[in-house]
């Protein structure tokens, strides 16, 4: 067994019990309870994490692929029912509207410590000087121009179907960048490694957790404080025509949900209410996925196995 997968197993980090789990009946335990899987490693991890509890409390569990920014309408309507790891710096104004209408459920906080930005490997530093500051980009943006964003630096952004944070930005601080969306979380990290081999200049609009952060010691660009203000009020923030010129507000990660959850399986509406997982245990078991090689299914079975004393007695609060 790698190095790698040999922490994600014996971490003794709890689980943390983010709400008071109450024991319920099964409810329709011969009927499948379908679980939202999008795009990006860590929410893999939590799923199957979810899932693997459910299945440990009697319960049919279905992973169906689904797309980040459109899976809303799916939840509200039961085709999928709960989606477990979802990030507020990025959700949907169709899920906000949704939510506010009482068609899908806020399920509480899945207790990762996150953080998104700007980020950079430590060798740009030397090559544009004033970073970690903002306003060190206005000033060597050429030095990160490339064929396709010439006379403008590149920025790369989220793949398309996580919105553009990047681009909203950049045109809202009026840094002279170009945001380009990168094909997929793999081909984030791919940036990462060839530019610390290569030593290039490169910028990026990342989050941690993510192993990625520590194996490329990424540090992130200190942008304008971001502020609820910022986001409504042109007055916040160095662009004073616009809103958005800040950066991004500290980040809520949380679970939705069909709303007929609790009432069709109850005891599954508790366990994925309790269920929280934090940035020590999720980290390592990703870690394991892209760099190691594993499946998210493989990782997290053998995590469930080395550590029923973090996650059962959540399943047994809501079963007993």
């Amino acid at each position: 067994m790698n190095r790698t997968l040999r922490f994600c197993l014996s971490s003794a980090a709890a689980l943390l019990v983010g709400t008071t789990v109450h024991a319920a009946p099964l409810g329709a335990k011969d009927e499948t309870i379908k679980l939202a899987v999008n795009e990006w490693t860590g929410q893999q991890i939590t799923t199957h994490i979810a899932g693997k509890m459910l299945e440990a409390a009697g319960y049919k569990v279905e992973y169906v692929t689904a797309g980040y920014q459109n899976m809303w309408q799916a939840v509200s309507e039961g085709q999928l029912d709960a989606a477990l790891e979802v990030w507020s710096s990025n959700v949907t104004e169709q899920y906000k509207q949704l939510n506010k209408d009482g068609k899908v459920e806020d399920l509480g906080p899945l207790g990762l410590d996150a953080r998104e930005g700007f980020v950079y490997p430590p060798h740009v530093a030397d090559l544009c000087p004033g970073l970690p500051d903002w306003e060190a980009l206005k000033k060597c943006a050429a030095a990160f121009a490339t064929a396709e964003t010439l006379p403008k630096g590149r920025l790369i952004d989220y793949p398309g179907d996580w919105g553009t944070p990047g681009a909203d930005r950049i045109k809202a601080l009026g840094l002279p960048f170009k945001a380009i969306p990168a094909g997929s979380e793999g081909a984030l990290v791919a940036e990462f490694k060839a530019s610390a081999e290569r030593k290039t200049p490169l910028i990026a609009v990342f989050w941690q957790p993510h192993w990625a952060i520590a194996a490329y010691n990424l540090k992130f660009v200190a942008l304008p404080k971001g502020t609820p203000e910022c986001y409504s009020d042109p007055a916040y923030g160095p662009n004073k025509d616009v809103t958005g010129d800040c950066d991004f507000l500290p980040t809520r990660v949380f679970k939705a949900a069909w709303p007929g959850l609790k009432s069709k399986w109850p005891a599954a509406y508790e366990i994925l209410k309790g269920l929280t997982l934090n940035v020590e245990q999720q980290q390592p078991l990703m870690g394991a996925v892209d760099v190691d090689g594993k499946s998210a299914e493989a990782v997290t079975s053998q995590w469930i196995e080395a550590n029923a004393a973090i996650w059962k007695p959540t399943v047994d609060a809501a079963t007993k």
